[in-house]
């Protein structure tokens, strides 16, 4: 009797021990399974969150931000510019200094402001594609370190501590001398930057964007990427909130600098994410589209 009573214990005992470490395994492969998925996650829009925390990038932080910023610690500012190749084919703009070209007043530029989404398929002169350059992201002061690096540099748009977290691509259908294609603006040299010549670009650029033929048909569509960390790096926790509204900025300048030339500009935010920015040869997490606005001469 005593004998059963042991063996039963041992029995008891030895099925604990199983299912603990049955218990054990399935919590730890769940474990890696969950960490595998976070990291194969793809990354997923606003429209995963609540009403509430999609406001919250409104209202910004409640802490102290200022304390917990890249810049508070000492890291070196992050670059004003992408980097290109060296041998990168490049077009000169006309200057800030040579653009005499003829403009309405501001008062009249403001009350006459409307979004056009009708073009009359004429080309867009080098001048007057470099003075919307120039009026949207273009350099007006720059200040530099010992190494003759660029650390600080003044816009014709406001941005938080002078981080302009934007780069500007440009897809061209009609401009003169200007082969149809995808560009970025190079805002410190004030050049355009030949990524890809496309004579089919603004097809792919319509698909992009829901069909909608008037961005298709423009003579030029600046989209404007955010690169958030340039802001984040000094801004922490609000930077979010400095980069959607500066991007208003942005286009709004180039609504008033097209008005003053009798150009059209309709902005939009419609189109798809993830097509435009594999469009842009862009990554979608580090730098991705933002805003855009197709360009024209009104009928």
């Amino acid at each position: 009797m005593k004998r059963d009573q042991i063996n039963r214990r041992c029995r008891f005992r030895w099925s604990l021990f199983s299912l603990s470490a049955a218990l054990f395994f399935v919590a730890l492969f769940a474990d890696e399974a969950a960490s595998n998925e976070l990291q194969t996650a793809p990354l997923r829009g606003v429209d995963t969150l609540s009403v509430e925390q999609r406001r919250a990038f409104l209202r910004g932080s409640l802490s102290d931000w200022r304390l917990d910023t890249d810049s508070y610690r000492g890291v070196k500012p992050p670059s004003i510019q992408k980097s290109y190749p060296a041998d990168a084919t490049r077009i000169k703009l006309v200057a800030p200094d040579n653009l005499n070209i003829h403009t309405t007043d501001v008062k009249q530029a403001i009350g006459s402001r409307r979004s056009r989404r009708s073009f009359s398929g004429q080309m867009l002169t080098l001048k007057e594609l470099s003075y919307l350059l120039w009026a949207t992201q273009g350099i007006s002061k720059t200040a530099k370190d010992e190494n003759n690096q660029i650390v600080a540099h003044y816009r014709t748009v406001p941005s938080g501590g002078g981080r302009h977290p934007f780069e500007t691509y440009l897809i061209v259908n009609r401009v003169q001398d200007v082969a149809p294609g995808l560009y970025r603006y190079l805002a410190v040299e004030h050049q355009l930057l030949l990524i890809l010549q496309d004579a089919r670009i603004g097809d792919r650029l319509n698909a992009a964007c829901y069909a909608q033929n008037f961005i298709g048909d423009s003579s030029v569509t600046f989209v404007w990427t955010a690169v958030p960390y340039r802001t984040e790096w000094k801004y922490g926790s609000i930077a979010q909130k400095l980069v959607a509204i500066e991007a208003g900025h942005i286009c709004q300048n180039l609504y008033l600098a097209a008005e003053s030339v009798r150009l059209g500009v309709c902005a939009s935010l419609g189109y798809n994410q993830e097509l435009l920015d594999k469009l842009l040869g862009v990554d979608g997490k580090d730098e991705f589209a933002i805003y855009l606005a197709a360009v024209g001469k009104p009928q």
